[in-house]
C-alpha cells in the first residue's frame, strides 16, 4: 500500500459526483493541474489512487485532539495532564451536540462515498496487471484478478467505516451506493440490525476477494487489506452486537456467531503472538510483524513520545497518565490480584513482582526509560506539580513509545509506527469471551486467554481450574484491560458491557509517592478527580451541525 499512498497523495473532492465530467480529482503536484473523470479511471495510477486515498479514512487513535489525547484518557484506564483538553468533555458530564469529541461522522462518510464510487467505477478502468503477490499463481494474474483484488479492498474499508461509525454512534444511515447532488440526503437511520448486516456482508464479500494475509501481499504492497483482517473486523462486529448494550435478550446464538468468526481466523494459523511485547507496536524494519492484522499506514514519527514521555525527557509533554484503579489492575506474578491476601503484595513495594506487563506499559517511579530511572516522586524531575504537563496521577503511559526516538534536538530521530487497529491477542480474546458467554468455560475458552498470558516475555500463569462463567467473564474482561490497554478497546468495551455506572461514574485516584526524613518512599492514594457517566454516554451524541444537515437522523436518546 505505501508504494501507491506515496507515490501518489490524490486529494479527493467533496464535491465529487459519478455525474460530473470535470475537476474530478485534482493531483496533488502543481504541474499536472485538474484533469478529467475520464482521465481518472483511465490511468492505472489514478485509479488505483483513488482507492488508495480512502485508506487515509480510517482513523488513528494516538491523536484526537491535536494535543496527544488519546481515548484511554476518557476510560478508566488514564486521565490527561492537560486538565483542559477536551476530552474532559467525556469525564465531567457535558458531552453534548454541541460539545463533541471523536466526531469521525463526515470523515467516514467521505471515505464511504470514495470506495462506493470506485466499486461503480473499477470494472470498467483501465487497470494494468501487476505482481502484487508474493506468490502470483496463474489464477492471480490478469486483469480480473486484479479487480478483484481491488473490490477486496474497497469492500473491507466499506465495512470498516461503516463499522466506525457504528461503534461511537449506534445505529446510522447505512452508505451502499454513491449519492447524487439531486437526491434528498435527508435520509433516516438503518436499525441497528441492518447496519450490522451489512458490515458483515461487505466482510464476507472482502474475504472470497483479497489475498489471505498480509504476508501474501509483496512488501511494498503491505498494508493492505487481507482476508484475516476482513476476519477480524467479522469478530469485533459481532462480538458487539452479541454484548449487552444492543443484545439486550442475551440471545446465545449471537455469542456463538462471534465466536465462530475469531476461531476461523485463528484456524487460518497465520497470525501469531510475538515477543518482546512492545514489538508489536514499534515497527522498525520489520514491517508488518505477523501479530498485527491490520493497521494505518506506518510513518516515520516522533510525535509520540513528544506527546507522552514523561516531562523531564527532552520536554515531552507527559499527556496520558494511568490511573491507580488501572495500575491496580494487574496481577501479581503468581496470578493473584493485589487485593488477595496472599498474594505477596507489598504497598510500600508496589511495582514488585508485578505482572510483567505493567512495566512494558507504564512508566512508573524508578522505572528505567531511555536510559534512567522517571522520577514521579514528589520533588522528583517527572513529579506531581512540577510543572503544567507533569502527570496528574504519579505514573506516565509507556506503551508505543519508541526508546530508540530523539526529539527537541538539533537533530531528532524517528521510528516508523501505525495505528494498529486489529492483532491476534484480540482475536483469542474475543473467541475466549463470546465462547465462554456461549458455552460457558470449556477448554478452549481457558486454552486462548492462557495463550495471551503465556506470551514469551510475560509468562504469567494459567488461570486457575474451574472458574464459572461468571468468574470466567470478569477474567476475560480483566485480561481484554490488561492486555489491549490503551488502544481504545477500554472504552468501547465498558459501553458494550454495559458497564459504565459502575465503572465510569466514579472518582479516579492517582499514587502520591514522598520521601521521609530518612529517604524511604511513602506511597498514599489520592483523588484525582470526579467521572461522571449519564445513561446517554453508550454512544455518542451526534453533532448539531449533522443534525441541522440532516433532520432525519434523530439525535441519540438523551441528547
Amino acid at each position: 500500500m505505501n508504494k501507491y499512498i506515496f507515490q501518489f497523495g490524490l486529494i479527493i473532492l467533496l464535491a465529487f459526483s459519478a455525474g460530473c465530467k470535470k475537476n474530478v480529482l485534482q493531483d496533488g503536484s502543481t504541474t499536472e493541474g485538474n484533469i478529467t473523470e475520464e482521465q481518472v479511471w483511465g490511468n492505472d495510477s489514478y485509479a488505483r489512487g483513488f482507492l488508495n486515498n480512502a485508506y487515509f479514512n480510517v482513523p488513528s487513535g494516538f491523536d484526537l485532539d491535536g494535543d496527544g489525547a488519546m481515548l484511554a484518557s476518557a476510560s478508566d484506564e488514564a486521565v490527561n495532564s492537560n486538565a483542559n483538553s477536551s476530552i474532559n468533555i467525556i469525564n465531567n458530564g457535558t458531552w453534548s451536540s454541541l460539545r463533541t469529541f471523536d466526531n469521525v461522522y463526515s470523515s467516514m462518510y467521505d471515505g464511504l462515498r470514495k470506495v462506493n464510487l470506485f466499486l461503480v467505477k473499477v470494472p470498467t478502468a483501465v487497470i494494468i496487471p501487476t505482481a502484487e503477490l508474493t506468490t502470483m499463481t496463474n489464477a492471480d494474474t490478469g486483469f480480473v484478478a486484479q479487480i478483484k483484488r481491488l473490490q477486496g479492498e474497497a469492500y473491507f474499508l466499506r465495512a470498516m467505516f461503516h463499522f466506525e461509525l457504528v461503534k461511537r454512534y449506534g445505529a446510522v444511515t447505512l452508505a451502499t451506493r454513491v449519492f447524487e447532488r439531486t437526491e434528498d440526503l435527508n435520509l433516516p437511520k438503518n436499525t441497528f440490525e441492518e447496519c450490522v448486516a451489512q458490515v458483515v456482508k461487505d466482510c464476507d464479500s472482502a474475504i472470497a476477494l483479497l489475498p489471505t494475509w498480509t504476508q501474501s501481499w509483496s512488501a511494498a504492497n503491505r498494508g493492505r487489506a487481507t482476508k484475516t483482517a476482513a476476519l477480524a473486523l467479522r469478530s469485533r462486529m459481532l462480538l458487539y452486537a452479541a454484548s449487552p448494550l444492543y443484545n439486550t435478550t442475551n440471545d446465545v446464538s449471537k455469542w456463538q456467531l462471534a465466536a465462530n468468526t475469531a476461531k476461523a481466523l485463528i484456524d487460518s494459523n497465520k497470525h501469531q503472538l510475538i515477543s518482546p511485547y512492545t514489538n508489536i507496536f514499534n515497527f522498525g524494519a520489520a514491517a508488518y510483524n505477523n501479530e498485527v492484522i491490520f493497521a494505518t499506514q506506518a510513518s516515520n514519527r516522533n510525535d509520540i513520545e513528544i506527546n507522552n514521555a514523561p516531562i523531564s525527557y527532552d520536554g515531552a509533554r507527559g499527556r496520558t497518565n494511568p490511573i491507580q484503579e488501572f495500575v491496580d489492575a494487574f496481577e501479581m506474578t503468581n496470578g493473584k490480584t493485589i487485593t488477595d491476601p496472599t498474594s505477596g503484595y507489598n504497598p510500600n513495594n508496589p511495582y514488585n513482582a508485578r505482572d510483567p506487563r505493567l512495566a512494558l506499559t507504564v512508566n512508573y517511579n524508578t522505572r528505567v526509560f531511555k536510559g534512567r530511572a522517571v522520577e514521579t516522586f514528589v520533588g522528583g524531575n517527572d513529579g506531581l506539580n512540577r510543572n503544567t504537563n507533569a502527570t496528574r496521577t504519579g505514573y506516565y503511559m509507556r506503551k508505543f513509545l519508541s526508546e530508540a526516538v530523539t526529539w527537541n534536538q538539533a537533530s531528532n530521530t524517528s521510528a516508523r509506527r501505525p495505528w494498529v487497529l486489529f492483532r491476534y491477542a484480540e482475536v483469542l480474546l474475543n473467541y475466549a469471551e463470546a465462547l465462554n458467554e456461549a458455552q460457558g468455560p470449556v477448554a478452549d475458552v481457558y486454552t486462548n486467554v492462557n495463550r495471551v498470558r503465556a506470551r514469551s516475555g510475560v509468562a504469567m500463569p494459567a488461570l486457575p481450574a474451574g472458574l464459572t462463567k461468571d468468574q470466567m467473564r470478569l477474567r476475560i474482561q480483566n485480561e481484554r484491560r490488561i492486555e489491549l490497554c490503551f488502544e481504545g478497546h477500554r472504552f468501547f468495551d465498558v459501553r458494550r458491557w454495559k458497564l459504565g455506572e459502575a465503572l465510569l461514574n466514579t472518582p479516579v485516584t492517582g499514587m502520591r509517592i514522598t520521601k521521609d526524613a530518612n529517604n524511604v518512599l511513602q506511597y498514599e492514594r489520592f483523588q484525582v478527580e470526579n467521572r461522571v457517566f449519564l445513561a446517554r454516554n453508550y454512544l455518542y451524541p451526534f453533532s448539531q451541525n449533522d443534525i441541522n444537515r440532516q433532520p432525519a437522523l434523530i439525535q441519540n436518546t438523551g441528547y
